[in-house]
């Protein structure tokens, strides 16, 4: 049985487990027709800068038999697909899988690793986006209790590059409850 822990990023070690988990899955996307990520986009300065902005946000590795298997980033607020919001939530980027070494269930693990986060925080709703041309994701996150709420036609991404996300929220119990 492997067991999933998981750990804040740090700048002095984990950056090239970053950018490999990046590229890996960037990859894997590109070999099943999955036009979202490309190898290279996201360097070592990208996740440097991620982790370092505490106060905006974090960045979690999920471990398991003594190896990075996923990670994902964590932010406080995501004005580019959401627009501005009061501090009621937090917003899952970036979840990454290495698919070679992952548990089963480590993408699922990692989303419940942000929403326990998210409400131990106060906020009640984990938020994220997915490109809208992806619907194996938006079937991936809906099976995961999320529920779309909208579309952002034109969420500026690398580049001043425009295109649409779906918009997908879940409702949390806050952890004083």
């Amino acid at each position: 049985m492997n067991v999933t822990t998981f750990r804040l990023a740090h700048v002095a070690h984990d950056l090239p487990a970053l950018v490999a988990l990046y590229d890996g899955a960037a990859r894997w996307m590109q070999d099943n027709d999955i036009d979202q990520w490309k190898p290279g986009d996201k360097d070592e300065e990208h996740f440097r800068h991620r982790i370092a902005e505490r106060e905006q946000g974090e960045v979690w590795l999920a471990e398991a038999a003594g190896r990075v298997v996923g990670a994902f980033e964590l932010w406080w607020q995501d004005v580019p697909a959401w627009g501005e919001q009061p501090p009621v939530a937090g917003y899952v980027h970036r979840l990454m899988v290495d698919r070679a070494h992952a548990p089963a269930g480590t993408g699922r693990a990692m989303l419940g690793q942000a929403e326990w986060r998210i409400a131990g925080a106060g906020r009640e709703w984990s938020r994220l986006d997915c490109v809208a041309r992806n619907p194996r994701l938006r079937t991936y996150y809906e099976g995961a209790g999320y529920t779309v709420v909208g579309e952002q036609p034109f969420k500026e991404g690398a580049a001043g590059s425009r295109y649409a996300v779906t918009l997908l929220e879940k409702r949390l119990v806050p952890a004083d409850h």
